[in-house]
């Protein structure tokens, strides 16, 4: 269904680059909730853009449309998964942040079907197929009016307890919600006071260094983990297995069905299971995949029954990368980083997805001609050293505040009488919490 040109591919980088440096701003300047809203402006001019393209004979209405595109999913990847992090309850937060990965597992699925030639598919359709997004666009503009904002930003951003109250109350019900309430106010107090930081505080920041090299190596690498790459070579792979071809497009939506179960089985595991586990496990797997793929791609022509074990492995893959990394993901940046940082957290977690799907996009061609089936040894290789760094480095986050988990990676972020420094100063926010 999408154009894999390069064009393509780097306008809707660049829309996304600059959706995501934006991010961070309009969360901390207008609230998590009106910058979402804001989110739905350039989906509309998208949907208007090239959905009336043909109707005005215009190319370069697409080419704006493309941009407008990626400035939206910039945006919207960002702030709604700060949103969903913040709103949710600590038991929670996990389950409620996988929503995103399952609903883009869905767009795709979705996009996709309507690609079909039995659908929208064809000549006459296709502005109505490009225009399609305006929907979800809508619909969000009519519901999230009536949704109150991020608790954690009205009490620590704004310093409204009593909207923090009225938004929980409104989100949760009306249990006894002192133990969260508290939490927020522990991390508040942690803060000092101190504005949202901004993508150069992390980097000189001591205090987060090693939240920023486990969000950099797990998160902001993740287009190495080779999952586009593996989409790619589905279509050959299923044609050698004996698929018509006019019959691939339906073994495709199999494979986006896979992926949609595997993230809502993610949300049911990932509060029982923990975050750690899920990831060092399905990356292991992953990378297993990933090298028999690449034996079984290049021996195809020598076994017939080679190529339904290629098959059997692209689904293993999926399957593996809807559980871990497509999943458990989601809620990372929003539990490893305090208030002050998570939008710039989430601003260098965005920017750089977006300009590694650039660099890959262009340079994938020339790796796949050079290399064929071989460049799988370059994601396998990611994949696995992701696996040893969860297993031996990344602390667990599941059920912990935020503050708890900032003193886990202080333990990392600080050695000796300067870690014991560091430790002291938020030991009376800890200890509220930890009581809790």
């Amino acid at each position: 269904m999408g154009c894999r040109s390069p064009l393509s591919i780097l306008l809707l980088s660049i829309g996304g680059l600059l959706g995501s440096l934006s991010a961070g701003y309009l969360s901390v300047r207008f609230g998590r909730k009106k910058a979402m809203l804001f989110t739905n402006i350039p989906a509309l001019l998208s949907a208007t853009l090239m959905g009336l393209s043909r109707l005005c004979g215009s190319f370069e209405m697409i080419i704006a449309g493309r941009l407008f595109s990626g400035v939206c999913g910039g945006l919207a990847l960002n702030i709604h998964l700060m949103y969903a992090g913040e709103c949710a309850p600590r038991k929670l937060r996990g389950l409620i942040a996988i929503t995103a990965s399952t609903a883009t597992a869905i767009g795709k699925f979705v996009g996709f079907a309507l690609g079909l030639r039995e659908v929208l598919g064809v000549d006459a359709l296709w502005p109505i197929l490009m225009a399609v997004n305006a929907l979800p666009a809508l619909v969000q503009l009519l519901t999230l009016p009536f949704f109150p904002d991020s608790p954690r930003y009205l009490l620590i951003d704004k310093k409204d307890k009593e909207g923090c109250i009225k938004a929980v109350k409104q989100l949760w019900g009306d249990g006894d919600h002192t133990a969260e309430i508290d939490d927020m106010m522990a991390e508040q107090e942690a803060i000092h006071g101190e504005k949202s930081k901004s993508v150069c505080d992390l980097f000189r920041d001591k205090a987060v260094r090693w939240q920023l090299i486990t969000l950099f190596l797990v998160s902001s690498c993740m287009q190495f983990i080779g999952v586009n790459v593996v989409y790619f070579y589905a279509y050959d792979v299923f044609i050698k297995a004996g698929i018509p071809p006019a019959q691939t497009h339906y073994v495709s939506l199999g494979v986006g069905i896979t992926e949609i179960l595997t993230t809502v089985l993610c949300g049911f595991l990932i509060e029982r299971a923990g975050r750690k586990t899920l990831l060092w496990k399905s990356y292991t797997v992953m990378a297993l995949a990933l090298g028999l793929l690449t034996v079984t791609l290049s021996l195809q022509d020598s076994f017939f029954w080679l190529p339904y074990c290629s098959v059997a492995l692209i689904f293993i893959f999926i399957m593996s990368f809807g559980i871990g990394p497509a999943g458990v993901l989601c809620p990372l940046p929003t539990e490893i980083f305090i208030q002050s940082y998570r939008p710039a957290a989430y601003v260098f977690n965005g920017a750089t997805n977006w300009i590694q799907l650039f660099v890959l996009g262009l340079l994938f061609p020339f790796i796949v001609e050079g290399l064929g089936s071989f460049c799988f040894i370059i994601f396998l290789t990611y994949c696995l050293s992701m696996a040893i760094f969860v297993f031996l480095v990344m602390p667990e986050t599941k059920g912990k505040t935020m503050l708890q988990v900032m003193e886990e990676f202080n333990r990392l972020n600080y050695r000796g009488k300067k870690r014991q420094t560091a430790l002291q100063q938020s030991t009376c926010s800890v200890m509220i919490v930890t009581r809790l």
